[in-house]
């Protein structure tokens, strides 16, 4: 029987099959033997110990088509990052940090702004001006009026996304609002999953529709970028890309160097002061953690 890997918890996983419901499942020692660790997301054939009780064992493992280390989830077509507009203001800082860390792992990320009925047109505007300009798409939404979630439904359609974002910014919300449209057995999972047994909160696979899941991520206040160099934090930039290759210097920072070309373009407008400003911040950051 196959099915997808919707929870993992101390040992335990978790299967969503289609039109059956969720077996509570261990992985086969081979894994183990094999230093495989079965992910959420997992795409994998069980065999049943009991069909009434919904228990298994998972077999074997498809192939992933990607794993992502933060969070720990397979076979991820996008990512989704919630901020809110408004209350609290959004922190640009943190929100770059996510986009790097998408682009880092080859993963499209869809920037939504939650609560935009707590700000004027001009700000919103601002804040698509930011971002747009890098190639990112932009979604505004307000979950208590209900507005815009249908636009994020259309975005979710037959894939599988991570949804992020600190808290505060209303995910819970949007993903409540999803879940609305849902035909999957929110009762037979959540008695499944949430037996008392297992409280911790982890990273979560829920499924919309047929072929359509997001993956609910715990929320963050902060995050820290690993595994980069100073000097190659210019690479996950999107709008870097076509003014680098233009520079004086190669291997330009595109900070202190002159006739560099993605400062001009800078100077003209057609990169945000917002990002170059936390560009320079986070180059900051990684060339001093390397000193130590």
């Amino acid at each position: 029987m196959q099915g997808k890997i919707v929870k993992g918890i101390a040992g335990f996983y978790y299967v969503h099959v289609e039109k059956t419901g969720v077996f509570e499942c261990k992985a086969k020692g081979i894994f183990r033997k094999e230093k495989i660790k079965p992910l959420v997301g997992d795409n994998v054939e069980i065999d049943i110990i009991n069909m009434e009780e919904k228990t298994g064992n998972i077999k074997k493992i498809y192939d992933r088509k990607n794993a992502l280390v933060r969070p720990a989830v397979a076979n991820v077509d996008q990512a989704l990052v919630i901020f809110a507009a408004d209350k609290p203001k959004p922190n640009f800082n943190l929100l770059d940090r996510f986009l790097i860390m998408m682009e880092q792992q080859e993963i499209d990320t869809v920037i939504c702004f939650n609560k935009q009925d707590l700000v004027e047109p001009e700000e919103l505007e601002r804040l698509k001006n930011i971002y747009q300009s890098c190639g990112y798409q932009i979604l505004f939404v307000s979950a208590k009026r209900q507005e815009g979630i249908e636009e994020i439904g259309g975005i979710l359609e037959e894939k599988t996304t991570t949804v992020a974002g600190p808290s505060g910014a209303g995910k819970s919300s949007i993903i409540n609002l999803l879940q609305t449209e849902a035909e999957m057995e929110t009762g037979t999972i959540s008695e499944k999953i949430e037996r008392g047994r297992h409280t911790t909160r982890h990273s979560q696979l829920i499924r919309v529709k047929e072929q359509t899941y997001i993956v609910d991520t715990p929320g963050f206040s902060s995050m820290y970028l690993t595994d980069l160099e100073a000097q190659d934090l210019k690479l996950y930039f999107r709008e870097f890309y076509e003014y680098q290759s233009k520079c004086r210097f190669q291997g330009c920072s595109h900070i202190h160097e002159p006739d560099c070309s993605v400062k001009q373009a800078l100077e003209e407008g057609r990169i945000s002061p917002v990002r170059y400003e936390n560009y320079i911040a986070l180059y900051e950051e990684l060339r001093n953690n390397r000193k130590y």
